[in-house]
């Protein structure tokens, strides 16, 4: 059985080319810095979050502890402010329980609207005048 790494088109929720999310820690399911996706992405890791420690302590409580750095996965562990592609339902959880983070629309994939509404994603967005 092969794998099917073929990525979505790289289009941001308003139709443009998708923009890094973070580089510095490196994140996206494919670790490319960006919130690309395919099929293979079965989380959805659409959304381009700005961590703030509120969230961060609801994701460890949830058993998504992000904040711990894992050397085995290269992961640095994530601070407040940093950028991190989150899964698509796992924003949504955090928004119903009152503890979603901001958003960063420009570099949030198009995908996440099969899950988010734009209207709620632009409620958090840090990147609108």
């Amino acid at each position: 059985m092969t794998q099917n790494y073929q990525k979505d088109p790289s289009v941001n929720v308003f139709g443009e080319p998708l923009i890094a999310c973070s580089e510095d820690p490196m994140t996206g399911f494919f670790r490319d810095g960006c919130c690309n996706t395919s099929d293979d992405d079965m989380g959805s890791h659409t959304v381009c979050i700005e961590t703030s420690q509120v969230f961060l302590e609801y994701s460890r409580f949830r058993g998504n502890d992000l904040s711990t750095p894992n050397p085995d996965f290269n992961f640095p562990g994530l601070s407040e402010g940093d950028r991190w592609c989150l899964c698509a339902a796992r924003w949504l959880e955090a928004y119903e329980a009152g503890m979603a983070p901001r958003v960063h629309l420009t570099r949030t994939h198009k995908k996440a609207l099969e899950i988010i509404p734009m209207e709620l994603l632009q409620k958090f967005a840090a990147d609108l005048n």
